[in-house]
């Protein structure tokens, strides 16, 4: 991996990771069409770092909720803090299990199967335009919706299916508040990466060996700029409904890697 390679894939991570156009998905085909060696993606070590980067930048847009969520817990009262924080934890299970339970399974659908990721931004596009079509509510997130919107980012380990893109839509499906449910989406995923990455420090699958350090911060720092970028502007695009226009990119990316798959078949 060279710095131009880390910071083009630090710029589709920070980007993708907060935009409904599925990160996985986007990173599946640049790696067909750049081949397999020439994109790191491959590499755990470079895929813990700029996801740590893309937590970082969701702590650093939402420092003022995380620093209540935190001082609510101490105070060991039934608050609205406590009882935010217990929905974020309810809302990690599915993918808790899916990662503990379905590691293998899931693993068997990446590796470059640029028709599944296609039907799966598809399907990616018709929940954004379904969302994008709900009415505004000033409804909160409930225990039920948690888990609910829990299972969207389960099921958003397939690439193609967009992971902020599957748990807004779902939320706001829900009659959740659309700005609520984008910040629900993005504090939801903290804990996962920052949880997968210490079971990948402890079963010692992440090494530096072989890397050069100036690459990894080269993708870091683009992965965390960019990060902020897309956290906070996906969140005025949500206030503004205007997730269609993320329906139609995911649509037209979906079937042009159809038809490309088809053609070479």
């Amino acid at each position: 991996m060279n710095y131009f390679e880390a910071l083009i894939l630090g710029i589709i991570q920070g980007l993708t990771e907060f935009l409904p156009v599925s990160s996985s998905g986007h990173l599946e085909i640049a790696k067909a069409i750049l081949g397999d060696q020439s994109l790191p993606s491959e590499s755990l070590t470079v895929t813990v770092v700029l996801h740590f980067a893309t937590a970082l930048s969701t702590l650093v847009v939402f420092r003022n909720e995380v620093f209540q969520i935190i001082k609510g817990l101490f105070q060991f009262k039934w608050n609205e803090e406590l009882q935010f924080s217990l929905k974020i934890i309810l809302s990690m299970v599915p993918a808790v299990i899916a990662g503990l339970f379905f590691e293998k399974e899931f693993e068997q659908f990446f590796g470059g199967k640029i028709l599944l990721v296609g039907f799966m931004l598809i399907i990616t596009a018709l929940l954004l335009l379904f969302a994008d079509k709900a009415k505004d509510t000033s409804k909160d997130v409930t225990f039920f919706n948690a888990m609910v919107v829990g299972i969207s980012q389960a099921l958003a380990i397939l690439p193609g299916i967009s992971r902020s893109g599957a748990t807004i839509s779902s939320a706001v499906l829900l009659g959740i508040d659309k700005t609520k449910a984008a910040r629900f989406s993005f504090l939801m995923v903290v804990p996962l990466i920052f949880g997968k990455i210490g079971k990948d420090v402890l079963a010692g699958s992440i090494s530096f060996e072989g890397h050069k350090v100036g690459v990894l911060i080269v993708g870091f720092i683009a992965a965390f700029i960019s990060g902020l970028f897309a956290c906070k502007w996906m969140i005025a695009i949500v206030k503004k409904s205007k997730l269609s226009y993320f329906a139609l990119y995911c649509f037209i990316v979906g079937v042009i890697a159809i038809g490309v798959t088809l053609i070479n078949n």
